[in-house]
Order: C-alpha cells, then structure tokens, then sequence
C-alpha cells in the first residue's frame, strides 16, 4: 500500500465514491475521529493485504487499542458499511489512452483473503455490472494509468456501488481469464508494456477460480501433505496453476485453481465437487 493520504482520497477521479473514512497518523487525529466511522476497519497505509494490517473497531477504546497494536503507524480507519456482495473490474490502458476490460468478477473473501471468483453473464445484474465496468474505466482515466488495473468494489444493500480499493497490476479477482478468455490479464500486461494493440478481450467460457491457500496442506492436521490433486484434476474443466512456493503456510496463497464449462451451472458444479475434495468450505 502506498501512504493513507494517497491510498484514500475523498472521492476517486470522476466522483466514484469510496467508504467514508479517517486518516490516523498521529495522537491528535485519533482523538479527533468521529464515532459516526465507528464501527469500522483500522487498516495500516502500508505492507498490508489478505487481510493483513487490519484490525475490527467497535468503539473509540477499542479504535486505541488497535492502533497501538499495529505500532502506532499510519493507518485508514474506514467505516463498515452495508455489504450484499463484492466484485472488481480489470481494465487495461494503453499509452494512447486506448482501453479494454475483462467482465465483471463477483469475489467472496474470507477472513479478508479472496477464496472465490466467478464470472459469467448471471452472476451480477447486467445494469449493476455495466456501473461497475464505466467506473474502473473512469479511475484509470482520472489516474492517466497506463497498464493492467484492478478496481475492487462493495454493493451496498440498496445496491449502491462503492470503490474498496485498487491495485495497480494483474490481480487475483482476473486469474480466470487464464482458461476462460482468448486474451488474458497478463497479455493485457505484455501488450500494455510494449505498446502493442488493445483487443477487447472475448470470455469463451463461465468460469469459477479457487484460490488455493497452503492451509489445504495441513488439511489432516500439523503433517504437511499433497493435496489430491489428481482427484481434482480427473473433473472437466478443471485448469491448476501452482507458484511453486517451497513450503506451504496457512493463509499463503499456493495457487489457483480454474473451472471452466459451458454453463454457468457445470462450472459451479464442478467447482464445489473440487472444493469438496480439497476441504474448502462450499460457496
């Protein structure tokens, strides 16, 4: 994360809204934060994410406290809203301010960390996905970016769309597109780089990503074993990419597995027999 006076503005460029939230870099701001933000999310401006460097606040006593815990460092506490779901928009801009997108992801984080992805027509209704698309678009232009950008968003209850964050390169939320689209994030990346042509990606296929966290080693107790990989990947459609990390920690991501199908049903499907076999909790 870069600083919390760059990483929150009032609002991102154009008027796309972000969480109501307060700066906390010193003594004088923590006092001076409104009860209105609480209860909310204290967040470190630095070396935070998967949920980490974040820390629930109920009430100014317990706001302190979590700042203290976190070493008194600069931090954003934002304000907790309404949640009915998540999703994000990849955007990829060229030198010439040429852009394209992939499609709409809809994400499921727990404990702070993405555990699902998926993307086809149905998952999010067409105006609300059409919002979310003319929003990225509007950050990256706003920001003059030039590359892969992701834009993570919250739907409010009332069906409002609000800007999480952003990260400015490939994300986790478009790993799919690996399997699922003829041109991928990280094509998007190359092409962006060397100032090649922008085609508007094609999803050829519904698709479903699981994040695979090194807990699924440890799935049997404290003894580290290989997950049944073979198991999983007898199902259709299923596409398993590992990073090849030396050791295996829980909540370390090892890998993403994609599910593609010709419907939206089959990838869920296949998707929750894969989670079932590797002991993920089902979606």
């Amino acid at each position: 994360r870069r600083t919390a006076r760059a990483r929150k503005p009032t609002s991102w460029p154009r008027g796309v809204p972000c969480a109501p939230y307060a700066v906390i870099e010193t003594a004088e701001q923590l006092a001076a934060v409104s009860v209105d933000l609480l209860p909310g999310i204290l967040k470190t401006a630095r070396m935070g994410y998967d949920g980490k460097g974040q820390v629930r606040v109920k009430t100014p006593a317990e706001l302190a406290a979590a700042w203290d815990s976190v070493g008194q460092v600069p931090c954003v506490l934002e304000k907790m809203l309404p949640l009915q779901l998540e999703c994000s928009v990849l955007v990829a801009r060229g030198m010439d301010g040429a852009m394209v997108h992939l499609p709409v992801q809809r994400n499921l984080h727990r404990d702070g960390i993405l555990a699902v992805t998926e993307v086809y027509e149905e998952n999010l209704p067409a105006a609300l996905a059409a919002q979310a698309i003319a929003a990225a678009k509007s950050v990256a232009e706003g920001l003059h970016y030039v590359g892969v950008l992701c834009v993570e968003f919250f739907v409010l209850q009332d069906g409002s769309l609000v800007v999480n964050e952003i990260a400015p390169r490939p994300h986790n939320s478009g790993h799919y597109s690996q399997n699922a689209c003829d041109v991928s994030q990280f094509e998007l990346q190359v092409r962006t780089m060397a100032r090649l042509p922008l085609t508007q990606p094609r999803q050829h296929s519904p698709a479903v990503m699981l994040n695979l966290l090194g807990d699924l080693w440890f799935a049997q107790g404290d003894t580290e074993q290989t997950p049944p990989w073979a198991e999983v990947l007898a199902l259709p459609g299923t596409h398993l990419h590992l990073y090849g990390k030396r050791e295996a920690k829980r909540g370390r991501k090892m890998g993403h597995l994609n599910i593609t199908a010709a419907t939206a049903e089959a990838a869920r499907a296949t998707a929750l027999q894969a989670a079932t076999l590797l002991g993920i909790a089902p979606f």
